[in-house]
């Protein structure tokens, strides 16, 4: 073969070659996603959504935790490209804490909040001196506090919102005393404790079951700690925009109804 003759194959192969890289649409060219959720529940449904954004041409690396504070950590070094575990009080806590440039893209779903007890039926027959466990971190700390108070367990400060703290506290009738433990303990702390407040996911990992379980749970309507995809700021990839089109699905949603049966529920 002569030197013309291979030059002219090489410049018919990458003259092919480029027509081809730019005649693909974008989802071809860029058509996956790393995603950090919670192991467990959170994993499992996930899950459903992956196999939903096969279906628009999306490709999900799901990355699973076990410890809250790991996951927009990567999200921020770019080890991931978007996580779906978290509610706007956690974001907020994480960004004044570490100054994280996170935001919200998209709803996934709401866990209300449960207090659990194997020694009480009710919060009535909570006794003085109750040794109630809640979550350390300061969101659903402060989460499980408003529960008690809603319950009137206990009174909080007026304008402390949704992220009060053990020193907010204004009335204590019962002298409730709080075991402030890592969220994913309570479960097991649970039989040692006469009451803990247990985040949905950690809760269905230990097999408790939030109807039978629970002697109060959070309201459902209008619950501001609803669940969402979050990204780096800035960034509007289409695939994150499909991802979280898969996660507001109806196959979803039909999941969740029948896996969870209201321990966790659609928030779109």
């Amino acid at each position: 073969m002569s030197v013309f003759t291979r030059r002219t194959l090489l410049a018919v192969t990458v003259a092919v070659s480029t027509t081809l890289s730019f005649s693909l649409p974008v989802a071809a060219q860029q058509n996956s996603i790393k995603v950090g959720v919670m192991s467990g529940a959170e994993e499992e449904v996930a899950q459903v959504v992956k196999k939903v954004a096969a279906t628009k041409g999306l490709t999900v690396d799901l990355v699973p935790f076990s410890d809250y504070a790991l996951v927009n950590e990567a999200l921020e070094r770019k080890d991931l490209d978007a996580n779906a575990f978290q509610h706007k009080p956690y974001l907020d806590a994480q960004i004044a804490a570490r100054g994280y440039k996170i935001a919200p893209v998209g709803f996934t779903f709401v866990q209300p909040i449960g207090l659990y007890s194997r020694k009480a039926k009710s919060v009535a027959e909570l006794p003085k001196g109750a040794k109630i466990g809640i979550p350390n971190d300061p969101s659903n700390g402060g989460r499980a506090l408003n529960l008690l108070a809603a319950q009137g367990v206990i009174t909080i400060k007026d304008g402390k919102g949704l992220s009060p703290s053990l020193l907010d506290i204004a009335e204590n009738p019962k002298s409730v005393k709080f075991s402030e433990l890592d969220a994913a303990q309570l479960p097991r702390a649970l039989p040692d404790l006469d009451a803990a407040v247990i985040n949905t996911d950690h809760a269905l990992n230990a097999g408790l079951d939030i109807r039978r379980d629970t002697i109060a749970t959070e309201k459902r309507e209008g619950n501001p700690y609803a669940n969402f995809v979050a990204a780096r700021q800035g960034d509007t990839r289409p695939e994150i925009k499909t991802f979280v089109e898969s996660y507001q699905s109806p196959e979803v949603a039909k999941f969740l109804e029948e896996r969870f049966k209201g321990a966790i529920i659609p928030a779109w």
